[in-house]
């Protein structure tokens, strides 16, 4: 094994014991990713298990990809990173699924169908346009899935009829989605669970691949995600080896089914639990995490920990009272500047955060208008737009007749005819047949299944899109195909997209998306000449759409730009910066207190989850934290008077810490001078 990175005591002990379960309690920062990359290298390396016998299970693509590279760097023989299971959970169901459809009575080429196209399943069970009402029923849905409650049972438990209304909805989109042939995401892990449930040989077989699990992030889990890896270790005769790390003080995802139950839940059903607290912070300096610890002793511990740091007592919290929103964000964009200008340090190493996305708005006005760059986690990329995904259901659908998914929503948008009734019926038809939609349309006996006018809209459909995919195809004067911008333009206008945004939204929404549409529009046919600023060849149709399916999953890789981190806290998990800048700290929004009505003891449970929230952000920074709140904020039209978040008073401040005073804060007359100060200082060593 190549020279590891120096581990203290206690990641020692969880990298080596390999004796049974073990439950790793890695504080922020503590360095949980090291313990869980030397771990599998240990784990190789000591000749007891296998690169292809051990699976890592984490949350996000982007840690799955962190954790393979530098897994890679650890190993005598780097090629055995290659043969490592290093998915999220989605991912190893999708592995699961794709390997056992037989088992669940799927074709092989089963669909999976993202949140837009669940959306408009909902959407036509639910008989409504209102989107607010869809998105509710969605959620309602996949925290039943993900709680393994089915249809039955939650019309069964519905408390009102609002309830009651969304289990029949469930129930017709569990049978639609097993019409289709199609899977939604939450399916992936609740399928595989259903099925190492109730056949004993297929879980025993993916015991065998899968001897060690580790998974990551483990406070995350949902009831769903910790029984899939509790049929994973446990069997009969089989001692249960995997190791859990987590964090009980960052379980922040309760909103979506994520239960910090299952941490002691694990202890209950593993009683040889080897439980390993890490302590020791590599991230930030001590004044920080001394705030981040008094305020998350007040919420009841499922076990005590404490984090530590060897940084240095480092710079005092500062807290700051801004009079309105527009003022504390024109004071931390000007601090921001200042800060940084003096300390020669970059724009990346600045973040912004929030509770809410709404909060973002005004920081990016303040920003832009003094030229500073930005970047906004979570923000909806140009290729997300519904619109923009319509087009490319058509372009995808020409490129490949059997991709299910492009096909329904295609179909469906604008509507021709075709029903739900009918797309169930040639689901069920193609299942039983193991074809995709598009062929099982021509398949002889479907006329036996579909009535002439069921079945006529969908074969002229179907026709239109061969005709365009042998246009594209066929080799013309260039050898390429028909020119690519023609046949775009001859697609629009069949289609009559334009007309059905106009008659399906109001006028100045349909505006908005027709020009998004002629955007892309135009950006594919300039690509399709090779490009403005391009010397490559021209492109036909097909090739279009495999540029912009590329486009569309390596979006967001790119790296880093040096950019101001504007984000909110749950979307900043994970991530470390030298300086923060935590805004809106305010009663009403950190803790968010959602409805008045609440009950108490949910109220309570909420503001644990909130003040977890909180210490998340807090840890977030390494070397300098700066908190503020509003005594006065827009909310609509009203102006409305505000307190201190409860949790400022919970950090337990020195008087070194002790908020500035109003006089303090700087005005924007004084903005000039205090730059021109700074550029008389001489510059650091």
């Amino acid at each position: 094994m190549n020279a590891p990175a120096r581990l203290n005591a206690q990641q020692h002990d969880a990298v080596t014991y390999m004796d049974g379960p073990c439950l790793v309690l890695a504080g922020a920062g503590s360095g949980k990713t090291r313990v869980i990359t030397q771990k599998i290298a240990h784990l190789i390396d000591s000749g007891v298990y296998e690169a292809k016998n051990i699976a890592a299970l984490t949350f996000t693509n982007k840690a799955a990809a962190e954790m393979q590279e530098r897994i890679s760097k650890l190993l005598t023989e780097p090629k055995q990173a290659s043969q490592l299971t290093i998915s999220t959970f989605h991912s190893l169901g999708v592995k699961i699924l794709r390997q056992e459809a037989a088992e669940l009575n799927l074709k092989d080429r089963f669909s999976i169908l993202d949140s837009d196209d669940c959306f408009s399943l909902v959407q036509d069970l639910a008989v409504t346009t209102d989107k607010q009402t869809i998105r509710r029923i969605q959620g309602v849905i996949s925290l039943w899935k993900n709680g393994m409650v089915d249809p039955v049972v939650a019309l069964k438990n519905a408390v009102d009829d609002e309830e009651a209304q969304a289990a029949r909805i469930y129930q017709n989109y569990m049978a639609t989605l097993s019409a289709y042939q199609a899977v939604d995401f939450d399916d992936l892990i609740r399928l595989p669970v259903e099925l190492f449930r109730s056949n004993d040989k297929v879980r025993e077989k993916w015991q065998r691949r899968l001897r060690y699990l580790l998974v990551d992030e483990y406070q995350d889990t949902n009831t769903c995600q910790y029984e899939l890896v509790k049929l994973l270790v446990t069997g009969a005769g089989k001692k249960p080896m995997f190791t859990a790390v987590g964090d009980d003080d960052q379980a922040i995802y309760a909103w979506r089914g994520a239960t910090i139950e299952n941490l002691k839940t694990l202890q209950d059903d593993f009683s040889d639990l080897k439980i390993i607290r890490l302590e020791q912070n590599y991230r930030s300096s001590t004044r920080i995490l001394q705030a981040a610890n008094a305020v998350i002793k007040n919420n009841p511990k499922l076990f005590e920990k404490t984090l530590w740091s060897e940084h240095g007592l480092g710079e005092p919290v500062e807290v700051s009272s801004m009079p309105d929103d527009e003022q504390e964000a024109e004071q931390i964009v000007m601090q921001l500047s200042a800060h940084k200008f003096e300390r020669h340090a970059k724009f990346s190493d600045y973040a912004i955060l929030y509770r809410g996305n709404y909060q973002a708005r005004i920081f990016e006005t303040a920003l832009r208008r003094d030229n500073i760059p930005y970047t906004i986690s979570g923000g909806q990329s140009f290729f997300a737009r519904s619109e923009i995904r319509d087009i490319i259901s058509y372009l995808r659908l020409i490129a490949n007749l059997d991709d299910d998914p492009a096909f329904i929503r295609a179909v469906t948008t604008p509507r021709r005819g075709v029903g739900q009734s009918t797309l169930e019926t040639l689901g069920a038809f193609a299942g039983q047949w193991q074809c995709s939609l598009f062929e099982a349309v021509f398949k002889g006996g479907i006329e036996a299944k579909l009535a002439p006018r069921q079945l006529t809209p969908l074969r002229e459909f179907c026709d239109f899109i061969n005709q365009i995919e042998e246009r594209a195809s066929r080799p013309g004067a260039s050898g390429k195909g028909e020119n690519a911008a023609a046949l775009l333009d001859e697609l629009m206008h069949e289609i009559a997209y334009e007309a059905y945004l106009y008659d399906n939204f109001d006028e100045r929404t349909a505006k908005t998306k027709w020009q998004n549409v002629l955007e892309f529009t135009n950006w594919l046919k300039d690509k399709s000449k090779g490009g403005k600023h391009e010397d490559g060849p021209e492109k036909n149709l097909l090739e279009l759409t495999q540029m912009v399916a590329l486009m569309t999953m390596l979006e967001g890789r790119d790296q880093e730009p040096d950019a101001v981190h504007l984000s909110t806290l749950h979307a900043a998990k994970g991530l470390e910066f030298p300086h923060v800048f935590l805004v809106g700290v305010e009663e009403g929004i950190l803790p968010h207190l959602g409805d008045p009505d609440t009950p108490a003891e949910q109220l309570a449970t909420r503001i644990q989850e909130e003040r977890r929230l909180m210490y998340v952000g807090i840890t977030r920074a390494q070397r300098t934290l700066h908190i503020s709140w509003c005594k006065k904020r827009k909310r609509g039209r009203e102006i409305v008077q505000c307190e201190p978040s409860r949790f400022i008073e919970e950090m337990k401040l020195d008087e070194g810490d002790a908020p500035p005073k109003e006089d303090e804060i700087i005005t924007p007359k004084d903005r000039l001078a205090n730059l021109k100060a700074l550029l008389q200082k001489p510059k650091a060593a």
